[in-house]
């Protein structure tokens, strides 16, 4: 063998490309991938129809979250309790859902991710149904299954974003992640507004929980029959049987070492903080603004908020879809100037929209519609982190360890967020309250969702911090070498074989 041999070898070693060569030399001699094949096994129609299909999923996911808040007033009067009892509808959930992120995300990098998520959303779909069915005199069996309803979207949600990384990779997958985050705003909005509108169509609120179980369903069958497991981390020239797993502390270690990676997931704590508050509180306090003013007659018949969710459910719909693509648009074209544009766009979105969201809540007693506008001002600024940081997570950390690294965004941003936020709401509103009255039961809700503006500029800071460290993360993930005793690729007599690094270092 010549120098010139040997150096060629040698840098063939660390490359890309020579790991995309050697995938193709595993797959038997003279075997070659069929032309137009992706590297990551899946067709371009069928990668397609995956993102699709994963997009419908996700929109049932808010839209299930979110039925409940479109139909709040009539549940705290059907079943007569306060605001801290209505905050723990939606602190159940999240709770359930955050402390079973971890255990989907380490089956996610490890087995068979559509089955895992088909097993998910039957369980999701089947509790959900149950949960329509809860008696007068039971409140603690609704909270029971809302927070069974958290196992099922735990499964989903942590593995998703994954299996679309594994079939795009930089300006597609940022594209596909913006089209399958549409279904978070989108999605959410649907919830208040098929909610309020089936249940005073029903004139009960049991049929709004109804709606969802059915297509959950549908989604099953669409994962198991159309849609078609990737090869992990395949598509970057970089295949599983590369980047070995490691054991789930040594995920855990490396991803804490990961300094984007936890700012991030600290500024996306602060939006799902906000989210959450207004996801349960908004309808239901613009709702007493007007009985306040003197709009809108008391509750006291139920079937109270359909006008209110349905206007919210609108705002969130049309906001969300005009928050994610200007957010993706805005970042796309800040990149060509600097590669610190994607936390610089989510940390832009959150300090713009702390302002708008204290006028709106300012503004609730003397006006609707600045209000309203305000509103949806602050959610629209809001809404344009939501692909940016699930794409500064895909490119911050190795594909084999992103399902773990999605659960434990999961588990802080909720934990520290959304898991305790309505609940905090309703709580402080209680404890504010002075009197029983109609001004009080407005006047204490708004000042304890004053909350929200401050939590949307700590957010801001956080995403301010990670972009001093996005540039080294981004080219380590990127750059990934196995170290230790992982295997790592050689060649050996014009072939590839993986033997540990302590054989081959002297």
């Amino acid at each position: 063998m010549s120098l010139g041999e040997s150096t060629s070898d040698s840098a063939r070693l660390f490359s890309d490309d020579s790991e995309a060569e050697a995938a193709e030399e595993q797959s038997g001699p003279g075997a070659q991938r069929p032309q137009g094949e992706s590297p990551s096994g899946v067709s371009r129609v069928r990668a397609l129809l995956t993102v699709l299909i994963l997009c419908y999923i996700n929109l049932l996911n808010y839209m299930d979250r979110f039925t409940v808040a479109g139909v709040l007033p009539d549940i705290e009067h059907y079943f007569g309790i306060d605001d801290g009892k209505s905050g723990l509808l939606q602190t159940v959930f999240i709770c359930s859902y955050m402390f079973l992120a971890p255990f989907f995300g380490y089956l996610g990098d490890r087995y068979n991710r559509k089955f895992i998520m088909s097993f998910g959303i039957a369980f999701w779909s089947i509790v959900t149904l149950a949960s329509s069915y809860t008696p007068k005199d039971h409140f603690w069996a609704l909270l029971l299954t809302r927070g069974l309803v958290g196992v099922g979207e735990a499964s989903y949600s942590t593995i998703a974003p994954t299996i679309i990384a594994d079939l795009y990779v930089k300006g597609k997958r940022t594209n596909m992640l913006s089209i399958f985050y549409f279904a978070i705003p989108v999605g959410s909005g649907l919830g208040y507004i098929v909610g309020s509108q089936v249940g005073n169509i029903a004139q009960d609120w049991h049929w709004a929980l109804r709606v969802t179980p059915g297509l959950g369903l549908i989604a099953v069958l669409l994962l198991l029959f159309v849609v078609q497991e990737p090869k992990r981390g395949a598509i970057e020239a970089r295949p599983e049987h590369h980047l070995h797993q490691t054991s789930w502390l040594t995920d855990l270690q490396a991803l804490s070492r990961n300094r984007s990676f936890v700012l991030s997931t600290f500024g996306f704590t602060a939006v799902a903080f906000v989210t959450g508050s207004l996801a349960l509180w908004a309808p239901t306090f613009l709702f007493r603004a007007a009985v306040f003013t003197g709009e809108k007659a008391p509750c006291v018949e139920g079937h109270c908020a359909s006008s209110d969710s349905l206007i919210f459910g609108v705002i969130t719909c049309v906001t969300g879809i005009l928050g994610v693509a200007t957010g993706v648009q805005v970042s796309r074209q800040l990149r060509k100037t600097t590669p610190r544009a994607d936390p610089l766009v989510c940390a832009a979105g959150l300090l713009l929209s702390s302002p708008f969201l204290y006028l709106a809540i300012v503004f609730a007693q003397t006006s609707t519609i600045a209000t309203y506008i305000f509103i949806f001002l602050g959610e629209t600024f809001l809404s344009m982190n939501w692909a940016i940081v699930a794409d500064i997570l895909l490119y911050v950390v190795v594909p084999t360890r992103r399902s773990t690294a999605e659960a434990l965004q999961i588990v802080v941003s909720h934990l520290l967020g959304d898991a305790g936020s309505p609940y905090l709401i309703g709580v402080v509103s209680d404890s504010l309250r002075k009197t029983d009255s109609f001004l009080w039961q407005f006047r204490s809700l708004q000042l304890s969702l004053l909350l929200c503006a401050f939590v949307a500029v700590v957010g801001g800071a956080f995403f301010l911090a990670t972009a001093l460290f996005i540039e080294e993360d981004r080219h380590r993930a990127e750059n990934f070498i196995p170290t230790d005793d992982e295997p790592i690729v050689v060649p050996k007599s014009g072939r590839s074989t993986r033997v540990p690094v302590s054989s081959v270092l002297i």
